[in-house]
């Protein structure tokens, strides 16, 4: 569990690095609500940078939701997306846990919280609140399983049942020197001319948060069949199988769309795109890997 300072008036700062951003939690219901979040603990920093971004906990009035962008239910959690006059909000609820609210406001590098700091509502809000905060600042979280070999990163993307985890399971059976990063939401960067990905404190049902950063060499697009079959796809279609792994909410919000298109098109300015149609066996790990990596 990581340290945290105590401030003259009871309050608690902890401080993370996740991705290439430092963060500050503050506020003593925020940082107790964290500590009971596992991904966090191996983000925890006691190098405090002087250029930070902030979750804090607030007495502040919650602003008003002018329209809802997205809604989304999962894990018994219903997610509100939306813009307010300044920014944007995120309204989590729970039948069992009541309501968490997260707001940003622009040009402001912090996100507010206010409401339950339950794990099951922070986990999510915190989820948000970082990209909405990191987004402009070249980085998104994609949903994938991502595996390291040779030290760099591979993204392995598909709709929820369609084997990523089962993939790079194997991977790690099959491929000496394989391991996975992140099982459900590593970090992408745009890093001057190249991509990184960086493990994250989200990873989905596998416990496996590393502070590490690999550069981006394939995204593979899986999907299931009775045999295995590999292509590389066209920008075109390699923009297809990238965005519907971004963020949802964003797709909704014009400047926010804008941001993650622009993500997307430097990633594919940079590495390949697969479609890769398998069985959960040995053979179509040996055919993915031998492609990307022309072994």
């Amino acid at each position: 569990m990581g340290e945290c300072t105590e401030r003259m008036w009871g309050d608690m700062i902890h401080h993370y690095l996740i991705g290439a951003h430092h963060i500050v939690v503050n506020g003593k219901a925020l940082c107790t609500g964290v500590d009971l979040l596992p991904g966090f603990i191996p983000f925890h920093t006691e190098v405090i940078e002087t250029e930070t971004l902030s979750f804090e906990e607030t007495m502040e009035e919650i602003p008003i939701m002018l329209k809802v962008q997205y809604t989304l239910e999962h894990e018994d959690v219903k997610i509100d997306f939306g813009k307010t006059d300044k920014g944007h909000l995120i309204v989590l609820t729970s039948k069992n846990d009541g309501e968490l609210y997260v707001w940003t406001e622009k040009g402001r590098g912090k996100a507010m919280m206010k409401g339950n700091f339950t794990p099951c509502l922070l986990r999510f809000g915190l989820w948000v609140g970082y990209g909405l905060l990191t987004l402009h600042r070249c980085t998104i979280a994609i949903h994938s399983s991502c595996i390291v070999y040779k030290n760099k990163a591979v993204l392995f993307l598909g709709e929820s049942g369609t084997g990523k985890s089962t993939h790079t399971r194997l991977w790690e059976e099959y491929i000496t020197g394989a391991s996975l990063l992140n099982d459900d939401s590593p970090l992408i960067r745009i890093e001057g001319e190249k991509v990184y990905v960086y493990g994250s404190p989200w990873s989905g049902k596998t416990p496996c948060y590393k502070q590490e950063r690999y550069e981006l060499k394939g995204c593979v697009r899986l999907s299931q069949a009775p045999y295995n079959w590999i292509e590389k796809l066209s920008i075109l279609q390699a923009y297809g199988a990238i965005h519907p792994s971004c963020p949802p909410e964003f797709a909704y919000d014009d400047k926010l769309y804008d941001e993650v298109s622009e993500i997307i098109g430097h990633i594919l300015s940079k590495v390949s795109c697969y479609h890769l149609a398998c069985l959960p066996d040995k053979k179509a790990v040996q055919l993915s890997s031998s492609t990307i990596f022309d072994e």
